[in-house]
């Protein structure tokens, strides 16, 4: 069977889990908005000790690659690199849209599809559609201005931490329900996705972030540098 250690920075929580034999070992979940960097080695470092294993007894590591914050996406990755390197065991990257996707009970899924809609930290927000357990299309940057045009016809269910403000734009629309939860990526649940995924002597190459929008910057002022 399989092992696997997984964790989320991507969003508003830091999360850690492992996963061995088809079972949920170990879990440790904190929202937060910021200290990320601070809690997430901690998170391992119990899950691991709670389940007694070790990183490099591990068969795979999992890590969610966003969309999301940039510094967020930029400590679980550099912490993804950092333990794979050390250990030689794989890593895989599960999209924060497809971990929300799958904290959802697959018949709450069934028969029509599902909108994941993330917080950008901004006006627009990051969308992506699901139908059957599967992703139809790319996840998309959408204006509020242009979101009636990308939401798909008829019955739709809403997630993620974004859902609310999205169903409160559309209201209006009819055919509309608000799933349940947090709407929160959780290691939990990449652990859960990565495990169906993985094959032995997968090597995946390093996961890389789901940047959706362009970094924020300030342009600078002359003889200044660029912040």
């Amino acid at each position: 069977m399989v092992s696997v250690l997984a964790f989320d920075t991507a969003g508003h929580a830091c999360s850690a889990a492992l996963r061995r034999d088809g079972a949920l070992i170990a879990r440790r979940f904190e929202r937060m908005e910021r200290g990320h960097a601070e809690a997430l080695m901690p998170m391992i470092a119990t899950v691991l000790d709670e389940g007694s294993m070790a990183v490099d007894a591990l068969d795979l590591i999992a890590v969610t690659t966003g969309p999301g914050a940039f510094t967020g996406l930029r400590i679980a990755l550099a912490a993804t690199r950092g333990l794979a390197l050390a250990s030689g065991v794989p890593v895989l990257g599960i999209t924060s849209f497809a971990a929300v996707a799958a904290a959802l009970p697959a018949e709450r899924r069934r028969g029509r599809p599902l909108v994941i809609a993330l917080d950008s930290k901004r006006r627009e927000f990051y969308l992506q559609c699901f139908r059957d357990d599967a992703a139809e299309g790319e996840g998309a940057l959408v204006a509020p201005e242009a979101v009636a045009q990308w939401l798909p016809p008829g019955r739709v269910l809403l997630a993620g931490d974004a859902a609310p403000a999205l169903a409160r734009l559309i209201e209006g629309r009819g055919e509309i329900e608000l799933a349940d939860g947090s709407g929160l990526a959780d290691a939990a649940d990449v652990a859960r996705l990565a495990e169906a995924q993985w094959r032995p002597g997968m090597r995946p190459p390093l996961p890389r972030p789901l940047y959706l929008r362009p970094p924020d910057t300030t342009l600078p002022r002359r003889g200044g540098r660029l912040k």
